[in-house]
């Protein structure tokens, strides 16, 4: 919960943004409710609302039976918080949807109806990450299986601990 009381002006429309108290997150979300409809979460915020089973009630709410301006979602975006250049991208390795992202202070924007859709992209965070496993292993082929083998080896060699190792083996 980075800003509780700086109203953010929004990116992509340059309207004020709302401040929404999230109860269940124990946090708030900035909405462009009088402009284009688009969310801000702030660090990390963004994870307590990407899968399908994470309650976005009060943003829904929120956002219910508005008409929303149409943005281009080409236009350079600025971050609201930190005023750093925002950069497009993917948001899965489908590479079907693209949201903002701060590299300053870890913000991310998603212009209307994309949280809705990123949510109905994959389940669980394991559905993501394994389809990030099964690109690896399509595009690499061989390499991915003797990169696979080899780690496989290494394991029986040595004890593996720590969060690298943890992370290594998930994506091997």
């Amino acid at each position: 919960m980075a800003d509780t009381t700086k109203t953010l002006i929004c990116p992509a429309c340059g309207k004020e943004m709302e401040k929404i108290y999230i109860e269940r997150a124990q946090c708030f979300i900035d909405v462009c409710t009088n402009g284009c409809g688009g969310i801000f979460f702030d660090n990390r915020e963004f994870k307590k609302f990407d899968e399908d089973h994470e309650s976005i009630d009060e943003i829904k709410k929120t956002l219910e039976g508005k008409e929303f301006n149409k943005v281009d979602a080409s236009y350079k975006r600025i971050c609201p918080v930190c005023g750093m250049k925002m950069m497009k991208n993917s948001t899965s390795i489908k590479g079907e949807i693209i949201v903002d992202d701060c590299y300053g202070c870890g913000g991310k924007f998603l212009d209307f109806g994309e949280l809705e859709k990123i949510r109905a992209e994959y389940k669980t965070e394991e559905e993501r990450s394994q389809d990030v496993l099964n690109y690896l292993k399509a595009s690499m082929g061989e390499e991915y299986d003797a990169m696979h083998a080899h780690n496989k080896t290494k394991q029986n060699k040595t004890k593996k601990s720590g969060l690298f190792n943890n992370i290594i083996d998930k994506f091997l």
